[in-house]
């Protein structure tokens, strides 16, 4: 994870900062339009990961470990319990091909939890961001290879879950 941390997610910042800069000097609206995928992407990535890493807790601290209380009782209620969560979650995440994440968000609509993938760095922008999760193989291919479904398993050991219980909590607000 220090390598994820230290080079992959400060390259999103570093590519943010340059498109933003040239955005700022662009001279028509042509220019301004022509930088908006660097934006996109590397915001996206500067996003996603700022969340990753508060999601993320040392395994023997208080990573894994669901607490009772509201997070809980909503993924009960909308997944049947944290276990069938988990392995939807897991399901869909690891379906993704190429390169995205895979997210517990929050639906104001319906007021309910739900998994939603997305591509590349695109960021979670139709729900309240949850829990995200980065399938990247950067994320995970130094320690499991091309093996999806293990990193998956593996990452719930260390899932902040009483972040993702702040998130929550300010989103059903």
């Amino acid at each position: 994870m220090k390598l994820h941390h230290q080079k992959h997610h400060q390259t999103y910042v570093n590519g943010l900062n340059a498109a933003e800069e040239s955005y700022s000097k662009a001279e028509t609206p042509k220019a301004k339009i022509a930088l908006q995928p660097a934006l996109k992407f590397n915001g996206g990535g500067h996003i996603n990961h700022t969340l990753f890493w508060k999601n993320l807790a040392p395994a023997n601290g208080d990573g894994g470990k669901l607490p009772d209380g509201p997070l809980k009782q909503a993924i009960e209620r909308d997944f049947g319990s944290l276990e069938e969560f988990k392995k939807s979650f897991n399901a869909k995440t690891a379906a993704i091909q190429g390169s995205g994440w895979g997210w517990l968000g929050y639906n104001a609509t319906t007021k309910k939890l739900e998994i939603v993938t997305t591509p590349n760095q695109d960021p979670l922008i139709q729900h309240a961001p949850i829990i995200g999760v980065d399938i990247w193989e950067h994320a995970f291919y130094l320690q499991y290879k091309n093996v999806k479904p293990d990193y998956l398993n593996a990452i719930w050991n260390v899932i902040n879950f009483k972040e993702a219980e702040k998130r929550f909590v300010e989103a059903s607000k």
